[in-house]
């Protein structure tokens, strides 16, 4: 059992808290929708009647992208999201954490042994929706999801940026935020991060999205960036 000094609401990221333990260090944390559940095998912590889980930034690249001064989180309780590349769930559970039993996950996942991970998370995380499907095919799960006002996506493929782009224009509310995780050495092994990004950026800003805020991952994620950004649908 881990000794909890104290617990506060993070001063820039809502939601978000941290927690200061006895031995002085601090974790960031959201807390946990489902007392008792880990995903990843992450700390739990209790405070005040209360159970946060310990958001670990070497498993999670939004969690990176905080503790790197990421510009804010946009992420909000009730928030209705498209998550591109969720994975076995480790990020989308924090989300889910923040967006509360109010808000909605829509998880698209290509790998079908990857989805029988999630699946086994989302049996208590009811806000998360999981679907198998081609992030580069939008119309294809159209019917599975509704309009969402926030999209994450960590796909981790060649033209990332166009994925997200068609998936914005089928999914994403005009003033809506994107989350992106960018891989540089998925997209182009042969160039040098910094152009990778540059490039991506390009594709994003034509494709009507208003660039708020890159942040690189390092020492965290090698290689990696998050980009934050606002879409614009007169713009795209």
């Amino acid at each position: 059992m881990v000794d909890v000094v104290k617990v506060e609401e993070h001063p820039r990221y809502k939601g978000v808290y941290i927690v200061e333990l006895e031995d002085g260090s601090l974790r960031l944390a959201t807390r946990n929708l489902v007392p008792g559940q880990r995903v990843y095998g992450e700390r739990l912590y209790h405070y005040e009647g209360i159970e946060y889980r310990e958001w670990n930034a070497y498993r999670s690249k939004l969690a990176a992208a905080l503790l790197k001064g990421l510009e804010e989180l946009p992420i909000r309780e009730g928030d209705r999201i498209l998550y591109l590349g969720i994975a076995s769930g480790t990020t989308a559970s924090h989300v889910s954490d923040i967006v509360g039993g109010k808000g909605r996950i829509y998880g698209v996942e290509f790998a079908p042994r990857v989805m029988r991970d999630l699946l086994l998370v989302v049996q208590d995380r009811r806000n998360i929706y999981p679907i198998l499907g081609d992030a580069r095919f939008p119309e294809k799960y159209r019917h599975l999801a509704e309009s969402v006002n926030g999209l994450y996506a960590d796909v981790a493929q060649p033209e990332q940026a166009s994925i997200v782009a068609r998936n914005a224009k089928v999914f994403l509310e005009d003033g809506g935020y994107m989350l992106m995780a960018i891989k540089a050495r998925s997209i182009d092994v042969t160039t040098e991060p910094s152009e990778v990004y540059r490039r991506e950026i390009e594709v994003l800003e034509s494709s009507g999205f208003e660039i708020i805020d890159v942040v690189h991952l390092d020492p965290f994620d090698r290689d990696h960036a998050m980009i934050y950004a606002r879409y614009r649908r007169n713009k795209a």
